[in-house]
């Protein structure tokens, strides 16, 4: 088995934002069980003796952190190239002046619309304008730039306003992401998911901006899953590229992987990088293709898909061994079907559930959301 390329670091789920298609786990880690400083910086000198070439600290919000300039010069001092994932929320200029001279090297800011009272709905927070100002503020320095776009039911009407919006962010990158159900964003799906016309109008859309940025800026979109013939190879495959590392610790195959009943997850306060990539039963459980069911074991795609999505067939099957029910070729495909028929049929769709609940369900998890919006 090859080495893994790259180091996925929750460093935290703290986050001041409250986003009705959040996919994070519905049992978040709380703050007393995060890695320490030490902890996350052993973690960081392991990957880059792996081999891994870059790492990207995300969250909840990784600036919900104040030792992460800390970990950025880590990760710098170890070989690998540095990405911030962020909703932007509590970074000002002289936190940005010490994460660059830290050897910060791409900074991604997540967008929630164009629309300022619509964009702040959606992430149940005000923190669209400081989005817009951080971003010019990141034109300043040498950093690698992405806007990251979720697109769902709520806003993929004016997705054109949308693209127009970002390219005067002058960002390096668009990604236009489809919501991915899992955690609210499964219980919110009928919500979510778009109609057909919708996800047809988006191709066109995508297609011209594509053509008219050409060379100056970079756009990354896909159907989405329900929408698609066949599943996308999720995560690059189970275990075969990347590691995820969550706040308490749990070295996880991708960020839902914890939704698998029977699964052992060993921590890299017990276990080193090299042990779990190499050994760990989690990480080896869907590898290969001898876990593979009928249809995806002969399919001539199952080098490519790799079965698609081990927590999407769970949730949606009860099975995480099932081929993704994404798939036209599933046992189970009509679940994907029924989900589509009713987005595309006239009976009521109703808004996502307000940010209170999300906020009910995490508030029993101590210091969960004592996040100060200046982390200087």
């Amino acid at each position: 088995m090859s080495n893994p390329l790259a180091l996925i670091a929750e460093i935290t789920h703290r986050c001041p934002l409250h986003c009705v298609y959040c996919s994070n786990p519905l049992q978040l880690s709380a703050t007393d069980t995060e890695l320490s400083t030490a902890q996350w910086i052993s973690v960081l000198q392991q990957a880059g003796k792996l081999g891994m070439l870059h790492v990207h600290f995300t969250g909840g919000e990784p600036l919900a952190r104040p030792d992460l300039t800390e970990l950025i010069a880590a990760a710098r001092q170890s070989g690998l190239y540095t990405n911030l994932i962020t909703s932007g929320v509590g970074l000002k200029g002289d936190r940005l002046q010490a994460l660059v001279d830290a050897g910060l090297d791409h900074i991604q800011i997540s967008f929630q619309d164009s629309r300022e009272g619509a964009a702040n709905w959606i992430a149940g927070a005000r923190a669209h304008v400081h989005k817009i100002d951080l971003s010019r503020a990141i034109r300043g320095h040498k950093l690698a730039f992405t806007v990251n776009l979720v697109v769902h039911r709520q806003n993929l009407d004016h997705l054109e306003e949308m693209i127009d919006f970002i390219e005067q962010l002058n960002p390096d990158r668009i990604e236009i992401a489809n919501a991915q159900y899992y955690g609210w964003a499964l219980a919110n799906r009928a919500a979510l998911i778009p109609t057909q016309e919708q996800v047809s109008r988006a191709v066109e859309i995508v297609a011209a901006a594509e053509k008219r940025l050409a060379g100056r800026m970079r756009i990354d979109s896909v159907v989405p899953d329900y929408y698609a013939q066949y599943p996308k190879a999720c995560m690059g495959g189970w275990g075969r590229r990347l590691v995820l590392i969550n706040p308490a610790g749990k070295a996880l195959p991708c960020h839902a992987a914890e939704v698998i009943p029977g699964l052992i997850f060993d921590n890299v306060r017990e276990k080193t990088l090299y042990w779990i990539w190499n050994e760990s039963s989690s990480f080896r459980q869907f590898r290969g293709e001898d876990w593979m069911p009928v249809p995806c074991r002969s399919c001539d795609r199952r080098a490519e898909d790799f079965g698609g999505c081990r927590c999407q067939a769970l949730l949606l099957t009860g099975d995480a061994a099932a081929t993704d029910p994404t798939c036209a070729l599933s046992p189970m495909h009509a679940r994907i079907q029924a989900a589509v028929a009713q987005a595309n049929s006239n009976a009521f769709i109703a808004r996502p559930a307000a940010t209170p609940s999300l906020v009910q369900l995490q508030h029993s998890q101590k210091d969960l959301w004592s996040y100060r919006t200046n982390p200087e």
